[in-house]
């Protein structure tokens, strides 16, 4: 069928295909990659969703309606998300108007960017680990404050949790919006003899709504698809979507009830897709263009104010070194809250009983990481270079598993390879393709943008010489994204070594992974076992991103050079 459609398509005189003869082998290869890990699961999750006997059928999303829990997991599942996105989006609004409009030292706005991003590469149940430690039972935190007992599992645990966990996004995404607004705009209306505050309220805010509301959908995606928080801090009485569908699967061997259960997490996942994706980028909020003169300073909204914001985000930037120091300790104690004395047996223990965990991790990280790269670079090109019937689409399809939620693309892929035609579960072949296929849209994204400011001329160049269009590829485009294909490169090998809502459905006793070895001792209240995982986790990838960042800075400081001496 695809075949078809390409061989009709580039028999037209006009078609690009019989201009670039390299485009259709590498459309059909992605398109086969894209039907077979993308399209091929998702199909298989409504058929078994929605066909019974052979017959279209609502019974199974019925049944789930029906259920009083499963309803009230799924309201949760809407409250939890909507209370993350908002606490998440001040707290990174506060950081990122600290970062780009208060004065301070480099070093010190250096050290908070630090601070936020370690929650970015750590596992998804860091924080958890840490809350628990400190203020579940026997907790630190409240023992130094007499407070007893505290019922911190449910709602109250796990939105600290998420809120810790995913504000960071939020940072990144604001910091980008405020250091973006012109400051002359805010000085003409202090000219006008508005107060700081008044300006805020009427031109620097309404100016930084975009990455307001980019940053309320991401967090929102981001918590309705947390799966490891919910487990760890939920607990029955919060019940959420995505355990719930987990523990329908594993604890009932209901797949259907399973599948039911993820069709709904589907339709809120997907509506936030689309608005983030049609809505926020239609809108336009320029305020810098050509025609501007030269941007002045910030100014000051007030020493009240800035005191304030500066508080709030010290006070933060401790609580998370607080949460990552209960970590460590939490790795160097024998048994926490009942022998504190320390010891290295947990690490011992760690690369031991759990070295076939990191080796296991690292395997898949290192064959999905330069895949996933390869993939990314490929489709991203021809998405931004490429002009042909079906280019929207291809990207769009591409980005797909990235916008669902982790536990749907898991049971998606649970149901399509576990049974003929295609069987792939055990096996870590549907790992990679689990972790490649739903993260390499960051990588996507980078070289689209990174193509943005490439002019077309140098590509040009190189074919009126003779150059086909791969060798050009290879010779002249690929060399100039390296940069960004390193840093799709980086996100996705860090959420294939943190990442475990998919791929706890998909391991096996043949392939075990770091996540969940902690997820076990978690579960197991092996609580100092967990930490010693995280902090050894932890470790492994700060010092792989460190290797990939120096990649980057050398490969930007190269291609700079040659730009100059050009």
């Amino acid at each position: 069928m695809v075949l078809s459609v390409f061989s009709s398509l580039s028999a037209r005189s006009d078609s690009p295909f019989r201009r670039d003869r390299a485009l259709l082998p590498a459309l059909i290869a992605i398109w086969l990659a894209l039907g077979l890990f993308v399209l091929y699961p998702l199909f298989r999750l409504f058929l078994v969703t929605f066909v019974t006997d052979g017959r279209l059928s609502f019974a199974n999303v019925a049944a789930v309606l029906g259920n009083w829990y499963d309803r009230r997991a799924f309201l949760n599942s809407l409250w939890l998300a909507t209370a993350v996105s908002l606490s998440g989006t001040f707290l990174g609004y506060l950081y990122a108007f600290a970062v780009t409009r208060i004065p301070m030292p480099i070093w010190l706005k250096g050290a908070l960017g630090a601070v936020t991003t370690l929650p970015l590469i750590s596992p998804p149940f860091t924080s958890s680990i840490a809350l628990t430690l400190s203020l579940g039972p026997n907790g630190m935190l409240l023992k130094l404050l007499g407070l007893g007992h505290l019922n911190f599992y449910g709602f109250w645990g796990t939105w600290i949790s998420e809120t810790l966990t995913y504000f960071p996004v939020a940072f990144l995404t604001l910091t980008a919006v405020l250091g973006a607004i012109d400051p002359n705009l805010e000085d003409a209306g202090l000219s006008l003899g508005a107060t700081p505050g008044r300006v805020f309220r009427t031109v620097t805010f309404p100016l930084s709504t975009p990455g307001i509301a980019n940053a309320v959908l991401l967090l929102f995606a981001s918590s309705l698809a947390d799966f490891a928080t919910p487990l760890v801090l939920g607990g029955h009485s919060f019940p959420v979507l995505p355990t719930q569908a987990y523990l329908q699967i594993t604890g009932l061997y209901d797949l259907r009830g399973g599948a039911a259960l993820s069709f709904l997490l589907l339709l809120p996942a997907m509506a936030v897709y689309l608005a983030q994706r049609f809505w926020v980028g239609k809108k336009s909020y320029v305020t810098i263009s050509g025609k501007t003169g030269s941007r002045s300073t910030y100014k000051s909204v007030g020493r009240a104010a800035e005191g304030a914001v500066l508080l709030a985000c010290f006070a933060l930037a401790a609580f998370i070194l607080y949460l990552y120091a209960i970590i460590l300790w939490g790795a160097l104690v024998r048994v926490w809250g009942v022998d504190n004395s320390l010891t290295l047996e947990n690490f011992r223990y760690v690369f031991t009983h759990g070295r076939k965990a990191i080796v296991d991790t690292l395997k898949i990280a290192a064959v999905a990481t330069p895949l996933g790269g390869l993939m990314a670079v490929v489709v991203g090109f021809i998405a931004q270079r490429k002009t042909f019937f079906g280019n929207r689409a291809m990207e769009f399809v591409a980005m797909l598993n990235y916008a669902l939620p982790g536990t749907v693309v898991g049971i998606a892929y649970v149901i399509a390879f576990n049974q003929r035609p295609i069987v792939l579960t055990g096996t870590m072949t549907i790992l990679v393709a689990a972790y490649m296929f739903r993260y390499q849209a960051a990588g996507i994204r980078s070289v689209i943008a990174s193509l943005h400011q490439i002019d077309r001329s140098m590509e040009e160049a190189s074919a009126s010489l003779g150059a086909g269009t791969t060798r050009t590829f290879i010779r002249v485009t690929l060399p100039l994204v390296v940069p960004a294909v390193l840093m799709g490169m980086r996100y996705l090998f860090i959420h294939c070594m943190t990442a475990i809502s998919a791929t706890i459905f998909l391991v096996s006793v043949r392939w075990s992974l770091l996540t969940t070895r902690i997820l076990e001792c978690m579960t197991e209240l092996q609580f100092a076992q967990a930490c010693a995982f995280s902090v050894v986790l932890i470790l492994i990838v700060f010092a792989a991103t460190a290797c990939m960042v120096g990649l980057t800075r050398l490969a930007t400081r190269r291609i700079s050079g040659e730009g100059g001496s050009a």
